[in-house]
This record gives C-alpha cells, sequence and structure tokens, in this order.
C-alpha cells in the first residue's frame, strides 16, 4: 500500500461530501495535462506533466501550442537508459531527486515519468526512455528513482503498464503474452515500483493484452495490480487510452487524459454520468476512484500550507546531471590504450559528425523540453581543451532532419493506429551530391590530423515517439563515412550519442576505440569530453545487448515486431541477453559490458547460506582491488544459474549489482544478499513463483560474458511465493 491509514481516512470523510458532479470532474482531464478541481470543497486541479528527461513546456490549457514563455526552460536530465547505464541506484536516487525538485517548482502534482517497459526490440522508437533489457535491472534502478522523485511531495507515474513494446499501431495491436513471460520479464518492475518504491501514481498503455485495452484491463489493473499487489495509489491512463466508458469504469483505472480538447466528452465524464442514471455503471465505482485520487492528494500535502515549493535550474541540480552523466558514459573497446587523450600534447584536433554539434533536447515526441542549455560534444571537447589546441570541426555527413517538433504532432497522435516503422529514406540527388562533397572534406583532413574523433549515432528522428526503427543501420550514410575516415586515419577514435543499439559490424573491428553515450542530459558534452581526456575515467555499463542485427533479436527471429493486429511474443522468457546467450548467438557487445581505464582484480568469493526470522538468505561477498594507476568505479555484477532445474531456464540471470569506486591499488570487499526470489521462475501450473531445491551456480563478473569468479550454493527445499 501506498496511502497511509490516515490519509485513507481523509479520503473517505471529504469523499462523502462530494455530489456525483464533483466526482466526475475529478477523474478525468479538464485541461490538457490537468484534472478538475472542486471550489466549493477546496479540491484542487492535479496538474501533471510528462516527462522522463525533465519537466515538458508549458502548454496552452485546451490547445497543443507552447505557453511561449520563458519561465518553462528547465534542467535537462539524462535519459532513463542513461542512469541505468551507470548501474548506481545512488545516481538514479538523485536524478529523481532533481527531477521531483524541478517538477514541485514547476507547480506540478504529477511527473509523468520514469518509463520502465522492457526493451524487447533495439528497434522500439521509444527504448531511449527506458532502462534495460532486464527486469531485475529496471526494478532496482527505478525504485530509488522513483523515492527521489517523492521527497518533493510530487507523484512519480511509472509507465507504462503492461507489456509496451513498440510505436507501431500502438493504439489497437494486441500482445499475446505467456503468463510465465508476463511475470517473469514484462511485471517484475512495475511491482517493485509500487510495492518498493511506493509509487502514487502508475501509466496504463495504449496497446491491448490478450484481447483487453491495458487501461480497461481486468487482468491487469484489477486481479493483478488492485487485488495482488494491494495497490491503494492511482491509475492514469496514457493520453487518448481510454475506447470505453463501462468497461473503463468497472477497471481499476482511475483518471482518464486525452489530447483532444472536447474534455465534457471524455468516456469517463458526461458519457459516464449518462450511464450511472441508467443504472449501467455503478456510482461505487466512480467513489473508489475519488477515494484514490483523494488519497494521493493527501500522501502529497496538496491540502498543507507547508507543502514542499520545489525549485528548479539552481547550480545544484546541474552538478547532480554531471555527475551522473560521467558514470553513464560506456567505453565499449579501447585497443592498446587509445584513450585517454592527452590533453597537454594535443595542438590539433579534428572533431568529424553531426552529433558533435546536434542538440537532443527538444525532440523525441513527450520527452521533449525545454532546456536551459545543453552542453554538445563539440562545445565539450572545445571550452575543456582551451586555446592551445586548435579544434575544427566538419560535419561528415549530412542528417536531413525534421528540425524541433513544435508540440503540435501530438494534436494528431492518435491517428492511423498511434504510430508506424520508419520508411528507408528518399535521398534526392542533391543529398547525394552533397554527402560525397562531406565525405571527401572528412576523409582529406583525417589525413592531415593525428587525432580525429568522429561522433556520430541517432538523433530524435529515429529515437521518437509513436515510431518504431526499421532497423539498426546508422542513417545520413554515417557507415560509409566511418569506413572511409578510419582507412585515411586507423587511430579515429568513435563516438556514438544514441539512444537505442546501432549496427557496427563493418568497422567495430578496425576502430581501436570507441565510445557510447546514452543521451545523457544538459551536461552530456561535458562528461563526454572529460572521459575522452581522462579527467573522469569510465564506468558506465551497457543496460541491453548491442547485437550484430536487430535480426539477431528474439523479437524479431522468434517472435513479433511492428506488426498490427495480434502481436505474439513467442520467445516467452527469451529477451535479450537470455536468447543470446542460451542460444549461443554472438554479439556485438554484451549486457553489462563496460571498460575503464584501470584495471581491477577480483578474488575470495564466499557463499553464505543462513535462514532466519525472515527466511532464506544467501550472502555473498567477494574482493576487488584496483591494480591499475588510475582511481576508478567498477560495477560487480552477480548472476544465478540454475544447474538442475526441472524446468527451461536462461543460462544465467543478473540477480545483484554494487558499483565501488577504488584508488589505485585499493581492496574492497563487495556484499550481495539473494533471498528465495533470486532464484525462482514462475511456474504457470500453480500460478507461483517457485525456487525449487537443488544447486545454483553463483557468478561474479564485469559483465554476462566475463566472469571472474565462480561459487555454487544448494536449495535444501523448494520455496514457493
Amino acid at each position: 500500500m501506498v496511502i497511509s491509514s490516515d490519509n485513507k481516512r481523509k479520503a473517505q470523510e471529504l469523499l462523502l461530501k462530494l455530489n456525483l458532479d464533483e466526482k466526475i470532474a475529478m477523474i478525468h482531464g479538464a485541461g490538457l495535462f490537468r484534472t478538475g478541481e472542486v471550489k466549493r470543497l477546496g479540491i484542487p486541479s492535479l496538474h501533471m506533466s510528462d516527462g522522463p528527461m525533465g519537466v515538458r513546456m508549458e502548454f496552452a490549457d485546451d490547445a497543443w501550442m507552447p505557453a511561449g514563455n520563458t519561465e518553462d526552460y528547465v534542467s535537462y536530465l539524462p535519459s532513463n537508459s542513461a542512469i541505468t547505464a551507470t548501474f548506481s541506484k545512488e545516481c538514479a536516487y538523485e536524478s529523481g531527486k532533481v527531477l521531483g525538485e524541478e517538477a514541485r517548482g514547476r507547480g506540478k502534482d504529477v511527473i509523468l515519468a520514469p518509463g520502465i517497459n522492457i526493451k524487447r526490440s533495439p528497434l522500439n522508437g521509444r527504448n531511449f526512455e527506458y532502462m534495460s533489457e532486464d527486469p531485475y535491472l529496471t526494478a532496482e534502478q527505478c525504485v530509488p528513482l522513483i523515492q527521489g522523485i517523492q521527497e518533493s511531495d510530487v507523484a512519480a507515474c511509472v509507465k507504462h503498464y503492461a507489456v509496451n513494446s513498440q510505436e507501431t499501431e500502438r493504439l489497437w495491436v494486441d500482445v499475446k503474452v505467456s503468463e510465465r513471460a508476463l511475470r517473469e520479464i514484462y511485471l517484475p518492475a512495475f511491482k517493485a515500483a509500487v510495492s518498493r518504491g511506493k509509487s502514487l501514481s502508475l501509466m496504463g498503455a495504449y496497446n491491448l493484452v490478450r484481447g483487453q485495452h491495458c487501461c480497461e484491463s481486468k487482468l491487469l489493473l484489477n486481479q493483478i495490480l488492485r487485488e495482488e499487489w494491494g495497490y491503494d495509489g492511482v491509475v492514469v491512463s496514457d493520453w487518448g487510452a481510454v475506447h470505453r466508458t463501462k468497461e473503463t469504469a468497472e477497471s481499476g483505472l482511475d483518471i482518464e487524459m486525452s489530447v483532444t480538447s472536447n474534455f465534457d466528452e471524455y468516456f469517463l465524464a458526461d458519457p459516464l454520468k449518462e450511464a450511472i442514471e441508467k443504472g449501467e455503471v455503478s456510482e461505487k465505482d466512480v467513489d473508489e476512484k475519488v477515494r484514490h485520487i483523494l488519497g494521493m492528494m493527501f500522501e502529497l500535502n496538496m491540502f498543507e500550507e507547508d507543502r514542499k515549493s520545489g525549485c528548479y535550474n539552481t547550480p545544484e541540480h546541474r552538478q547532480k546531471v554531471l555527475e551522473t552523466a560521467r558514470e553513464s558514459i560506456v567505453l565499449l573497446k579501447n585497443e592498446n590504450g587509445r584513450l585517454p587523450l592527452k590533453k597537454e600534447k594535443m595542438k590539433k584536433l579534428l572533431v568529424i559528425g553531426q552529433n558533435a554539434d546536434k542538440v537532443h533536447s527538444n525532440g523525441g515526441g513527450s520527452a521533449e523540453i525545454k532546456a536551459l542549455y545543453e552542453i554538445s560534444p563539440l562545445m565539450g571537447l572545445k571550452s575543456q581543451l582551451g586555446g592551445n589546441c586548435e579544434v575544427k570541426f566538419v560535419k561528415g555527413y549530412l542528417a536531413e532532419e525534421k528540425g524541433a517538433q513544435d508540440g503540435n504532432w501530438q494534436e494528431s497522435s492518435l491517428e492511423n493506429g498511434g504510430g508506424s516503422k520508419k520508411q528507408e529514406e528518399n535521398i534526392s540527388e542533391k543529398t547525394v551530391a552533397k554527402r560525397k562533397e562531406l565525405l571527401e572534406e572528412a576523409v582529406a583532413l583525417a589525413k592531415e590530423y593525428d587525432q580525429v574523433i568522429f561522433v556520430g549515432g541517432l538523433n530524435h528522428d529515429y529515437d521518437l515517439e509513436g515510431q518504431d526503427r526499421a532497423d539498426m543501420k546508422l542513417p545520413y550514410g554515417q557507415e560509409e563515412v566511418i569506413d572511409a575516415v578510419l582507412a585515411a586515419n586507423p587511430e579515429t577514435i568513435l563516438v556514438f550519442v544514441a539512444g537505442s543499439p546501432v549496427q557496427m559490424g563493418s568497422f567495430a573491428d578496425r576502430a581501436k576505440a570507441i565510445v557510447w553515450s546514452f543521451y545523457a542530459g544538459m551536461e552530456g558534452g561535458n562528461a563526454l569530453a572529460e572521459v575522452l581526456l581522462g579527467k573522469v575515467n569510465p564506468s558506465g555499463k551497457l543496460p541491453e545487448t548491442f547485437p550484430y542485427s536487430h535480426e539477431d533479436c528474439s523479437a524479431h527471429c522468434v517472435g513479433d515486431f511492428a506488426k498490427k493486429d495480434l502481436l505474439e511474443y513467442r520467445e516467452g522468457v527469451y529477451v535479450g541477453y537470455r536468447y543470446y546467450e542460451k542460444n549461443q548467438i554472438p554479439v556485438q557487445f554484451p549486457f553489462g559490458h563496460g571498460l575503464s581505464y584501470t584495471d581491477f582484480e577480483y578474488a575470495s568469493l564466499e557463499v553464505e547460506k543462513e535462514e532466519n526470522g525472515a527466511g532464506l538468505i544467501v550472502n555473498v561477498s567477494c574482493l576487488v582491488k584496483n591494480t591499475g594507476d588510475m582511481a576508478g568505479k567498477e560495477v560487480l555484477q552477480l548472476y544465478v544459474a540454475a544447474k538442475d532445474s526441472a524446468v527451461d531456464r536462461p543460462v544465467k540471470e543478473l540477480k545483484g549489482y554494487e558499483k565501488t569506486e577504488l584508488k589505485p591499488g585499493e581492496t574492497k570487499k563487495v556484499n550481495f544478499a539473494l533471498n528465495p526470489e533470486s532464484f525462482a521462475y514462475f511456474d504457470e501450473e500453480t500460478g507461483h513463483f517457485r525456487a525449487e531445491a537443488g544447486f545454483y551456480e553463483i557468478l561474479i563478473g564485469a559483465s554476462l560474458t566475463d566472469i571472474r569468479l565462480k561459487g555454487e550454493v544448494m536449495l535444501e527445499k523448494t520455496y514457493e511465493f
């Protein structure tokens, strides 16, 4: 439960004073981002805002037109993918704290974040908003993020519940998923968000699951969320995700929001009142929704004079953004110590690639914000190198982009099924000629410079709400540019800024250094420059597998993706690394991968089992030593492998991780604690999770494939829960 018994009592007392019209006003949008108020009783509107990377700009109350003021410039936070790449619960908490303070500072009651859907395919257009392909990692990172948000009397709204994995036909696609996959892969993070994170609100998804829209699903909302998990917070629809009155009224959904301004015509507005008057819907269903809303309002101190006020655009927020961005940068490859660059020896630097000079904060769909500023990679490098180093920039490739979205796209966001798959580029002869010219310029200069950095990747024409990618190829002819530049200068450093994996097969083996940055916020360029120049030792790890091609991914070669109508998750629990490892499919970079400028040595694994009043606890510890000459942070990852299970299970699964900082020569002891959940699978026959008696291998490594220590533990009995 997320609502205290005292606040439940207050909510019930206030509910009894409301008439039907007042109740109905509270359960649907009365503005594009607010519900109705009840002035007679001093009940305010609930004010909401996107999004995961900062508080969205202000819009008119009844039209998707930016307010046009200067007061809605805000801090641009690292994306959820970047936050998760830190593998740091502290970074997640601090990011949440910044987002909560800024949302409250802007006068918001609910911030529509975080996004915690599983990255089932690398082509999902909204992957940049999400955390990971792994349910455990997603759960562990989202809980502190939620807790940070809600410290400021703002409700987090975790989204999109549930089994939402594509943008194509997102309003009408019906997902068919096994009960085991639902429980093991797609629901654990949501359960953690409401049970441990105590998220005060949750957003229902657009899609259908087993024939019912998520926002009226008796399975998801009533049976699982309300009854099994005991959730008493507020469930908000995605904007335009409600399609029927009676079915939605009788579900666990509390508030209907949409993109149109005919607020009284929403399904939970006048049509609901008419259905109640006809006896088709019980007023008790409305009472339950209002009770949830009032309970949340009391939790947020919305009726108190001393409610927290929040703040935004503070120096402290910018510092926290920088710290998280630093830890999110992933060093994918560093052959022969190509990095870090030696600033004092650099006199000339060539930077190639349009993403070096690109701003990303103003795109992506509902994640767009008005950033107070955004440091690009080029700016970060130039400002930190200073005037003694000549930095020359050339585009290298031409990105014919749509430009910043004006916000009006959302007016038509419910048309044509709500989303589609991106079509191939229609390249004009003029564009072909210009790209050839830019490529030749880049190659000629690359031959002249000792130090060359290529900065490419994706942008929000590809990482975009309402649109899935067609493939993993780099757009705008970047692959051709990279091939030619590497041929001209084999020492060229490759840097990618993106929200989803890209194909690297044609050049990854030839490049000596590859650096990856998810959209890292307003200080992303500074963080990237600090890593390249050795001011910061990289410590990010990949929260998802980077396959050679999307065709290797189980969502494409076993299940369905970007289909209309029925979408079958035939791959079951074999999502992400679970599939690649089980089927011995080679990948470009594995889950959990990320290098450092120093070296770490693991030793002295200990596994001890104990039973106490709380049940089974398996305590795992080991030593880690920094054997290099630079301070750094290492993420120790714990995987569990069932050795004699009666059912088909993944080779191993992430069940713990700890990030620790070590000085050169320093050794630390790292501890993990496992419980029966760490060894369990979902038994479809009994409808319970089951940790079988038997042997389990305990594996500690620097990534999924870089296992350093192995141990085992035996469970003497079977646990069911």
